[in-house]
């Protein structure tokens, strides 16, 4: 005679004291959970409408300018220090921990047209409208000792912008042309010109750091190489003049420019004839754009006083930060631990925002990570549903940028229809269609 004895293991259900968490036995088959996915859809659902509830990204507000904030630079190797130039000619160092500021310089008469750190972070350079481009210590002055910067260099013409290489002691000013300068000389190694343009933006590419970018005031994004003494002659021609642009940390091809037409437009350098993508979601002239450390997303500031974080793969932003008080913003700039982003503007503060919105800051338990982590893997599996999807993508504007992007909306489906009216009622043919990434680009020069 056969008997089955029924066994059980007291440490698989049995609390080893009262504060533990009760043990509940799992049976992960399939065929026992037949209201799984119902179960986890509501569960989806309520984690999207949390991280709404707790999307608070503004963190804090740097006072102190007497000017409008004109341009920021990060520091190197340190991630609580941030430099700022207005457009009084002052320069401040702040310390993001404390949130206050360790340092003021008068460094220029007029606007403090831009700024760079060393790549070591032992000195800082700016230019401005006096014609000046000065090189300053990152540490403050001895005791008794004035603030004066190390070099200062006189040029013929107005400097819109600078840029340091990332691995010897070169930098890069623009003007009426790029100069490449050793930091030891007072006259440039190098000067390229295209055209006579102004340009207003330089930079220095992160991995292929031989290579610069450049935007000129007569619609070109021109791309050098200072091992040559000419331009690669490789320009790029838009609709609309381009403010800036910005190389991705990641992918030494790709960069991101910010045109007046509202729009952004991720370049590869090496197929100029179209962009990778167009970013269309800004109402206004974007003023500046930079990447995240990560290489997969970007901040843009614009006139239209909204900030916008843009997927490099997407058309549209995932995110929109605004306040009642901020004014046009000039500069942006994203930290190099890829968690804040910062902002100057016209009204002389500098803001301090979360890169993502509902994060918790601070240390997290076990059990808060873990289900965090569940509830993204939620959200991920069911983002495409209707309501999670319209609950994640709902976000509160202004109402000057909401009426402006229903205007735009109207244009954009008039020129759609006439230009469908016009292929109806035209030779088969004669009327090509034109992709969007395209109509923007006027001419690509080799």
């Amino acid at each position: 005679m056969r008997v089955k004895v029924l066994s059980r293991n007291p440490d698989d259900y049995v609390r080893e004291t009262k504060l533990d968490l009760q043990r509940v036995p799992r049976n992960y088959d399939p065929a026992l959970h037949p209201f799984e996915v119902p179960r986890e859809y509501v569960r989806a659902l309520n984690a999207t409408k949390l991280e709404r509830v707790f999307a608070k990204p503004f963190l804090s507000s740097l006072d102190g300018h007497r000017d409008g904030v004109n341009c920021m630079a990060k520091h190197p190797k340190s991630l609580s220090t941030v430099l700022s130039g207005a457009c009084d000619g002052e320069v401040r160092i702040w310390n993001l921990t404390r949130r206050q500021c360790i340092r003021t310089i008068q460094a220029h008469e007029g606007f403090v047209r831009g700024m760079c750190a060393r790549f070591c972070g032992t000195s800082f350079f700016t230019v401005g409208d006096d014609k000046t481009v000065k090189q300053w210590k990152m540490e403050g002055p001895e005791y008794g000792e004035e603030e004066e910067p190390i070099h200062t260099i006189l040029g013929k013409t107005v400097f819109t912008g600078i840029d340091h290489h990332w691995k010897e002691p070169v930098f890069a000013t623009c003007g009426h042309q790029v100069d490449i300068w050793d930091e030891q000389r007072t006259s440039p190694k190098c000067s390229l010109t295209w055209g006579f343009d102004s340009i207003s933006s330089v930079k220095f590419n992160p991995i292929e750091t031989y290579l610069l970018g450049s935007c000129a005031s007569d619609r070109n994004i021109v791309l050098y190489d200072m091992r040559k003494s000419t331009p690669l002659k490789k320009v790029v021609i838009l609709n609309m003049r381009t403010n800036t642009l910005c190389w991705n940390p990641m992918e030494a091809f790709i960069f991101t420019a910010a045109n007046e037409d509202y729009n952004l437009y991720t370049f590869d350098m090496r197929f100029l004839e179209s962009p990778v993508m167009v970013h269309m979601d800004h109402v206004s002239a974007v003023l500046d754009v930079d990447y995240s450390p990560t290489g997969k997303e970007f901040v843009s500031a614009s006139f239209d006083k909204s900030i916008r974080i843009f997927p490099v793969d997407k058309g549209h932003s995932r995110e929109v930060y605004h306040t009642k008080r901020m004014q046009h913003v000039i500069t942006v700039k994203w930290t190099s631990d890829s968690k804040y982003i910062l902002c100057g503007s016209d009204e002389m503060n500098i803001r301090l925002w979360k890169a993502n919105a509902s994060e918790k800051l601070g240390v997290l338990a076990p059990r808060e990570k873990a289900a965090m982590n569940y509830n993204q893997k939620l959200k991920e599996k069911f983002q495409f549903h209707p309501q999670i999807r319209r609950i994640a993508q709902h976000r509160h504007l202004p109402k000057s940028i909401y009426g402006q992007i229903k205007e735009q909306r109207i244009m954009r489906e008039a020129r759609r229809r006439k230009e469908l009216n016009r292929r109806k009622h035209s030779k088969p043919g004669s009327v090509p269609f034109v992709p969007e990434k395209k109509k923007h680009i006027v001419a690509v020069v080799k």
